[in-house]
């Protein structure tokens, strides 16, 4: 029923998953991911691989999942008219990584690739994805980075295609409720078709190796940053943050919900330990206070 090219994704994919995780171990340093694999009752099944109390990561999530479905979800055909109703598959690989010190800020990525078989209609397809990072005690030279690295990776695709994916992850990743960016951004692209297949595929590869090209090296400056309370607290309350964006609005929570989908796997992104606290304000001109400086998007590269 599904194409030929859906195999090739997921094998780009699965070898994606590889790759970050091993990649994370080796940056841990001790620390090691359980693998818990899974089957859906509707249609296809996924690994979930977790890291839990490692000697950086808090705990880090990374899972694939390849899911397949009679009707399109309600999330998936709100801006896609004439899906609806039709047999789909989804293949993705999303992570996200809470770190233990305050000072190594909090990552997520996300790559995924949708096809439908609309009744009567050729199949449709598209890829989606990108990156962003959540920092509690910014460092511009980590923000200049990572921005960096994503605009790079862009750079084979088009002149504008860096600008194009950073504003649209800037609007995204945009707490409405808070008036405030969820983190500083990096790249997010959906519906993505127009390159053609192979060019799309390629893309979404550089995508998942850009993540630990950005991300390695601010855990390999950050990891070790003394910390006391003080930042830990702050941390833990900016996590709440987190917990408001992936609940409100992230359309791969809801689209993982309203398809079936795992819970567990589905909510892995959310921080093991979170507080919040009414009407809580950073001191002026306190380290604490810096941080919203940075929610208000700007050009890093």
């Amino acid at each position: 029923m599904f194409s030929e090219s859906s195999g090739r994704v997921d094998v780009l994919l699965r070898g994606l998953q590889d790759r970050i995780t091993s990649a994370l171990e080796q940056s841990d340093g001790g620390g090691h991911f359980a693998e818990d694999a899974w089957e859906r009752r509707e249609g296809g099944g996924g690994r979930t691989r977790v890291m839990k109390q490692g000697r950086v990561f808090e705990q880090a999530g990374v899972a694939f999942s390849r899911v397949s479905g009679e009707q399109m979800p309600a999330s998936a055909t709100a801006r896609r008219p004439g899906l609806e109703g039709a047999p789909w598959q989804a293949i993705g690989v999303s992570l996200v990584l809470h770190p233990w010190n305050p000072y190594l800020p909090t990552a997520h990525a996300n790559v995924r690739y949708f096809e439908a078989h609309p009744e009567g209609r050729a199949p449709v397809w598209w890829f989606g994805g990108g990156f962003d990072l959540t920092p509690f005690y910014p460092f511009d030279e980590d923000c200049r980075h990572w921005h960096g690295v994503a605009r790079d990776l862009c750079r084979p695709y088009g002149e504008g295609v860096y600008r194009h994916f950073k504003r649209w992850c800037d609007e995204y990743f945009f707490l409405r409720h808070r008036d405030e960016a969820r983190g500083i951004g990096g790249l997010f692209y959906d519906d993505l078709r127009e390159w053609g297949f192979d060019a799309c595929l390629a893309f979404t590869g550089a995508v998942g190796q850009g993540f630990l090209d950005a991300y390695l090296p601010i855990v390999a400056r950050r990891k070790d940053v003394p910390y006391g309370e003080r930042e830990r607290e702050f941390q833990l309350y900016r996590r709440g943050r987190y917990v408001e964006f992936n609940l409100v609005y992230d359309r791969g929570t809801l689209f993982g919900l309203q398809s079936g989908g795992r819970a567990e796997s589905i909510l892995m992104s959310l921080p093991p330990r979170v507080r919040y606290e009414y009407g809580w304000q950073p001191e002026p001109g306190s380290d604490e206070a810096r941080l919203g400086d940075y929610l208000t998007p700007r050009e890093w590269a």
